[in-house]
């Protein structure tokens, strides 16, 4: 948990999914870093058990990212692409997740600025 500026307790990371045009968006809120890794990662093996390999992760809502949590995306990615899947990732903004850009892989990932983008691409 984390305090906000009010005092208030909230979530360090929030995870929610929902099927769009037979996509599983992973909408992620707040903190990916070492604290939230495993909640993140136990998160997405339980939406791929359940929904498949095809995914898009709304990076929108992320305060934070380190490389830990970029390895943890590469590593979805990369299982998606072997098995022919869709991935996709939305919403992602630079100052919040400057270590996509630093390790060059903003320029490899499947970046869209939405949904509607990403499904587009997908085809």
């Amino acid at each position: 948990m984390t305090v906000s500026e009010n005092g208030e307790r909230s979530a360090a990371l929030t995870l929610t999914s929902a099927l769009v045009s037979g996509i599983n968006v992973i909408r992620v809120t707040g903190l990916l870093d070492a604290t939230t890794r495993d909640q993140f990662a136990d998160y997405l093996a339980a939406e791929t058990g359940e929904h498949g390999l095809d995914m898009a992760l709304d990076l929108s809502g992320v305060t934070f990212m380190d490389s830990r949590a970029l390895g943890l995306i590469v590593h979805h990615w990369q299982v998606s692409t072997t098995a022919d899947a869709k991935f996709a990732l939305i919403g992602v903004e630079y100052a919040k997740t400057k270590v996509m850009w630093i390790t060059g892989l903003a320029q490899r990932l499947p970046l869209y600025d939405t949904i509607d983008d990403a499904i587009a691409a997908f085809g």
